[in-house]
């Protein structure tokens, strides 16, 4: 077997590893220089952005080690990713409609839905959002020349079908072609959508001609209790797309990679996907994810069981400290939605579609400068978000009591 291993024999060299959230300790995570821990002072704790606090999964830092002390850094090639994703479809999600010939490789998911986007759409038309929802589909569609409608989520944060009828209705006014933009799950809120509820999207869109392409980059991070239904899955999304990567269920950011995927009646437009943006994902990238979804099975059970714990210990927490505070226990991700919109926390900005993700208002502000916790700022993520705020529990549980502690602090010093 090569480096990568493959998808007919995948190599378990740990079947029970430990929790990779308590593998590292505060002075350890200070001396790295990603965004997560560079952005803010010393004195600041990081639980912002989708960074994870852990160590690379063994098996990916073996490979990268050979794969650079071979000098095997060239371009990427091959269907190894494709592979790989579709093995794990199979046995993670009991889903076996990935079909290898009709994928591409992608720079990361953002990119590839910008480029999924230029295929199916023109400058001018309308793509459709459920915010508050992760701020860069704001940035990046618009940044393209497409045009935001919203279609907000219902009050249980669940995909409201009502609002979304609406949405695609606007957006196909005068014959538009549109796009519906779905996070699967969904950030900032944890949601992890039904099949029920991803029919009734497909169906939908079926019936106002709308292209669905589902963000599905948090699908291997399900937690307890909760099941994840690829979009593609479901029926009605035939003419749809869907992009996912090893990047945030492996914390392999920095090694750029993703993988677009179309459903049978969209495999010509896929096709028709420029071949340079094939070379825009890292060969390292694609080499590490290659390997997290074949052999970083066990190392990913393990950190779910670390999330898992971390998600009771958040809600323990806001329960007996803040109770004030509105939260609703996510599904999937590491990501938690807090609602301060009933405390009075003043927001100065609007909700802001082109808002950077480092951008601070409301609730964050508040908590970086009185309890130096650093969070994501509600307004980011679209209407809905002023007066929230997204937590990232991805760390050790010392790191996240010790955050939250100082946030409760405050909040009772304050109001």
């Amino acid at each position: 077997m090569n480096a990568l291993g493959s998808a007919e024999n995948l190599v378990r060299q740990d079947e029970n590893p430990s929790n990779p959230l308590e593998e590292l300790n505060l002075a350890q995570l200070r001396k790295r220089t990603s965004m997560k821990w560079a952005a803010h002072p010393e004195n600041v704790l990081p639980l912002w952005v989708a960074e994870m606090d852990v160590n690379l999964a063994p098996p990916i830092a073996e490979c990268l080690k050979k794969t650079v002390d071979s000098g095997d850094t060239g371009y990427p090639a091959g269907t190894q990713l494709a592979e790989a994703v579709k093995c794990f479809a199979s046995e993670r999600w009991g889903w076996n409609g990935l079909a290898v010939e009709r994928t591409a490789i992608v720079p990361d998911v953002m990119m590839g839905i910008v480029e999924v986007l230029r295929l199916i759409t023109d400058r001018g038309d309308n793509v459709v959002v459920s915010p508050p929802v992760y701020a860069p589909f704001y940035a990046f569609v618009s940044h393209d020349g497409r045009n935001i409608i919203e279609a907000p989520l219902g009050g249980d944060l669940r995909i409201s079908m009502e609002n979304l009828d609406k949405a695609f209705a606007q957006a196909t006014i005068g014959g538009k072609r549109a796009a519906y933009l779905m996070s699967n799950p969904h950030n900032p809120t944890g949601t992890v959508h039904t099949a029920a509820e991803l029919t009734a999207v497909a169906q939908l869109a079926r019936a106002h001609g709308v292209r669905v392409i589902s963000d599905e980059i948090h699908a291997p991070l399900i937690l307890a209790g909760a099941t994840f239904t690829p979009y593609l899955s479901v029926p009605g999304s035939e003419n749809a797309f869907a992009l996912t990567s090893a990047s945030k269920a492996w914390n392999l950011a920095g090694l750029k990679a993703a993988l677009a995927y179309a459903g049978e009646e969209a495999a010509e437009d896929l096709a028709r996907m420029p071949e340079e943006v094939s070379h825009g994902p890292s060969h390292l990238g694609i080499i590490a994810h290659t390997v997290a979804f074949n052999q970083g099975r066990p190392w990913l059970d393990s950190l779910l069981q670390g999330l898992d714990d971390n998600r009771a210990l958040l809600g323990k927490i806001l329960a007996e400290h803040m109770p004030q505070v509105g939260y609703k226990a996510p599904e999937g991700t590491y990501l938690a939605w807090l609602d301060f919109s009933d405390m009075g926390i003043t927001e100065e900005a609007q909700d802001g579609k082109l808002a950077t993700v480092a951008e601070l208002s409301g609730p964050a502000q508040f908590f970086i400068e009185h309890a130096q916790v650093a969070l994501s700022s509600g307004h980011v993520f679209g209407s809905g978000g002023s007066g929230h705020a997204r937590l990232n529990f991805a760390t050790s549980q010392s790191i996240l009591k010790e955050g939250l502690l100082r946030m409760a602090s405050s909040l009772n010093a304050h109001y």
